[in-house]
């Protein structure tokens, strides 16, 4: 009885060895971890515009002065204050009184000029006449030839007075200079005006299409120079670049306009160049004197990626992404990039069609290591489902 104990005791034992044995084992056996998850995006190389965003002032393309040319009392205003005119429409009327008797005047004078030279024409030809046959000196027939010539010279005279009386009586009808919008007039009714100086009356300008003028950085316009000549950028004739328009609150204008002006000199105080550019203005929604934000559009970059700012990391080297390559492995990229658009950098070197380019989970990520790739988008599928069960 007590040997059968023994050995019962022993098997117990032996079966304890065996399953402490058995469990170390186990712990002992490194558990396999799956490889951390990623966001990725394919990285598609594409052309993108070159765009600069700056702020520009608006102004006529044709300003036009309406003065008074001619002495005279202001009678009426015969347009409208802030409507469109068409050129040669009237725009005042100047008391027409004493150039219309200057006028008459100067007809009579042209008319007397006129007879006094009839006279002095008749009278040298008999003069002529009668020295012809031996008649006359020739000292008179000089002198009836000289009384012609003046007599003609006066006629010319009175018909160039007349001709200017006749112009001044134009001015007194005083008309727009250009087609646009005419403003407030500057002086009232009853004002005598064109007194030893040409009065302003009002002022004409056109404002279809309408000029914005800015200024850009010499540096950029460099940059820009380079890059086109390096073939990275398609550069467009600078008549031809786009120029689109923000209103003020943020409102984009319907009608892009053209760049038309640059200028050749580099503001000294500034360090920048002056652009002008020409922008259809139809319904006169833009008017002279405002400030917008400009949109310039000088060119395009060919052949670059976008990439997400979260992607970009940056180390003494220069900026870099992450990758997923065909092995599922992390790889280390140095990229090139050139400037922002929107929330994303403009790769110009160090990609392929195709990488697959860590956005999220970079913590995540070590060069070498493997990472299983799932495509990233800004807003997740169901960031929105938390938010629409809480409203119901």
């Amino acid at each position: 009885m007590k040997l059968h104990s023994a050995l019962t005791c022993a098997g117990i034992a032996a079966l304890a060895v065996i399953a402490t044995g058995c469990g170390k084992s186990q712990q002992q056996q490194p558990q396999q971890m799956p490889p951390p998850e990623v966001g990725v995006i394919a990285a598609k190389a594409q052309d993108v515009p070159l765009t600069q965003d700056l702020t520009g002032r608006l102004s006529a393309t044709r300003s036009a002065d309406v003065r008074a040319r001619v002495a005279g009392v202001l009678q009426k205003r015969v347009y409208t204050e802030g409507t469109d005119v068409k050129e040669g429409q009237l725009l005042f009327q100047i008391d027409p009184a004493p150039a219309r008797a200057t006028l008459n005047a100067q007809l009579a004078n042209l008319a007397s000029a006129q007879a006094t030279y009839q006279n002095s024409h008749v009278a040298a030809e008999r003069a002529r006449s009668v020295a012809a046959k031996g008649l006359l000196s020739k000292a008179d027939v000089d002198n009836a030839n000289a009384a012609e010539r003046t007599a003609a010279a006066a006629v010319k005279q009175a018909q160039a007075n007349v001709e200017t009386a006749k112009i001044n009586l134009g001015y007194t009808s005083v008309t727009a200079p250009i087609s646009g919008r005419a403003s407030q007039q500057q002086v009232t009714e009853g004002a005598l005006v064109g007194q030893g100086e040409a009065t302003l009356l009002t002022t004409v300008e056109q404002i279809d299409p309408i000029y914005v003028n800015f200024t850009q950085a010499v540096g950029q316009l460099d940059s820009l120079r380079a890059a086109a000549a390096a073939g990275s950028v398609d550069l467009a004739e600078q008549n031809k670049a786009k120029i689109e328009l923000l209103l003020p609150d943020g409102t984009p204008y319907a009608d892009p306009g053209t760049l038309d002006f640059s200028d050749q000199a580099v503001d000294a105080a500034t360090g920048a160049v002056s652009l002008r550019g020409t922008v259809p203005n139809p319904q006169h929604r833009l008017l002279p004197g405002q400030f917008v934000n400009v949109r310039l559009t000088m060119g395009e970059l060919k052949h670059v990626w976008l990439v997400s700012q979260r992607a970009v990391q940056r180390d003494t080297n220069g900026a870099y992404v992450f990758t997923v390559g065909a092995d599922g492995k992390v790889e280390q990229k140095r990229i090139k990039t050139d400037r922002l658009r929107g929330d994303s950098w403009i790769v110009t070197d160090g990609l392929a069609d195709g990488d697959q380019v860590i956005v999220s989970g970079l913590q995540k990520a070590k060069p070498g290591q493997p990472a299983k790739a799932t495509p990233w988008s800004p807003t997740p599928p169901n960031a929105a489902a938390p938010a629409t069960a809480a409203a119901h």
